[in-house]
């Protein structure tokens, strides 16, 4: 599986909003887009194919990961990744401060699963592509690149509140 194909279709997704939005385009009304992009595709969508994937296909999830089949934490990953799957497709209709923490759960699950897989790889020298390939980085850069994104939003949102009230 190609992990960095859903941010690409998030980009993809984003490119297109912007191009036939029909609202005034602003550094904040872009932002917004792609932030809704990323946080349906990236964090939604991928999440709860994960959770099909790590419920569904746990054996050969397993083995992809580097980890023996038959886990029972197989099906907690899943439930994780179905959280996290439901509060980023939320995100479409749920704004202000959901979108902080569906960040904010998306970092700790993220950068936890990073933790994961380099203590894996050092411990256990699992060099297995589910665990020290495509999703490391994404589960180290998909977190940054919500935050960095959510921060500069929320300056936006704060400066363009500032500019209305003067």
């Amino acid at each position: 599986m190609n992990h960095f194909f859903v941010p690409l279709i998030a980009a993809a997704g984003s490119l297109l909003h912007i191009y036939f939005d029909k609202k005034q385009r602003s550094a904040r009304r872009v932002l917004e887009i792609i932030l809704v992009w990323f946080f349906s595709v990236f964090s939604g969508i991928s999440s709860i194919l994960a959770f099909f994937a790590h419920t569904f296909a746990a054996d050969k999830i397993a083995v992809y990961i580097g980890w023996p089949p038959g886990s029972p934490f197989q099906f907690e990953v899943a439930v994780a990744n179905l959280a996290l799957g439901v509060l980023g497709v939320s995100c479409i209709w749920l704004r202000g401060n959901f979108w902080i923490a569906t960040v904010m759960a998306g970092a700790v699950f993220g950068f936890g699963a990073a933790f994961g897989h380099i203590r894996d790889i050092i411990v256990n020298s699992n060099y297995a592509p589910g665990n020290a390939g495509a999703i490391l980085y994404l589960d180290i850069g998909g977190p940054i690149l919500m935050i960095v994104l959510l921060t500069i939003f929320k300056i936006l949102e704060k400066r363009e509140l500032r500019n209305n009230y003067r």
